[in-house]
């Protein structure tokens, strides 16, 4: 009884702007959706919410999850998302706070935002050292063995996390790479309870990298802020030292995109 006198309460909905608060709705949770939870967060009625579900499948906006019942963004809506936040005002504001902390750094400093098979580099800031790794934008790396990874990795809800990580097997990079399930579980809470997270030469020999979460007002990641270096200019105990740098320029792009 109160759920059906919440719903009577909800304000209605025009039915031309009933796809986009669908869209929305999955956009702000940040996890596959359910249509049942749609249907109680918006108030429509269920015919309505899965013909809106399909239409949005079926143009390529939302995508079902590997559980087959839930949705999240598809490629459409994923696409829409990095050319907003890559327009050229936004993109111009954010390039200053990579440089600013590339320089603090020393190193080479990655933006990137997850998508359905891995991170994929939106920005980047090259060091000026002529020794360098070549990972340019629009580059997408393994979510098991990268620093940015990891981080995305650590903010899922554990069967979400359970059902990526067990979709396929994850790719021995190195001989330091973790592909056990349960070991990178493990390193995933340590991950979580420090706030940010490592790749001590898991995905490229020779590499480290040390990355922090982006997050949007609400506290949900948007991005993670990286910087990699070859292993002969600095070993991760090295880069850890540059932790506050790295987490300053988080704060101010959460700022930057907050506003």
């Amino acid at each position: 009884m109160p759920d059906d006198h919440r719903r009577a309460k909800a304000p209605q909905i025009p039915t031309n702007l009933r796809l986009l608060v669908v869209l929305e709705e999955v956009a702000r949770r940040g996890v596959a959706v359910r249509p049942v939870d749609l249907i109680e967060a918006l108030g429509l009625p269920k015919p309505t919410v899965h013909r809106l579900l399909q239409t949005a499948e079926a143009e390529g906006f939302l995508q079902r999850d590997l559980d087959g019942r839930s949705y999240g963004p598809g490629p459409r809506l994923r696409s829409l998302a990095v050319s907003t936040m890559s327009s050229e005002h936004m993109r111009t504001a954010r390039l200053a706070i990579l440089r600013g902390v590339a320089d603090q750094i020393g190193e080479t400093c990655n933006l990137a935002t997850p998508d359905r098979e891995g991170m994929t580099y939106l920005d980047r800031v090259e060091t000026e050292w002529p020794l360098r790794i070549q990972l340019p934008i629009g580059t997408q790396v393994p979510f098991h063995c990268t620093a940015s990874g990891k981080m995305y990795l650590s903010t899922l809800r554990p069967h979400i996390l359970r059902s990526l990580l067990g979709a396929r097997p994850l790719e021995k990079r190195t001989a330091r790479t973790m592909t056990d399930i349960d070991k990178i579980k493990t390193e995933l809470e340590l991950t979580r309870q420090r706030g940010y997270s490592t790749d001590d030469e898991e995905f490229m020999e020779g590499m480290t990298a040390l990355a922090v979460p982006v997050v949007d007002n609400q506290g949900k990641l948007l991005a993670t802020l990286s910087a990699h270096a070859p292993m002969q200019r600095r070993r991760l105990s090295e880069l850890m030292s540059y932790l506050p740098a790295l987490r300053k320029g988080a704060e101010d792009l959460r700022i930057l995109h907050g506003r």
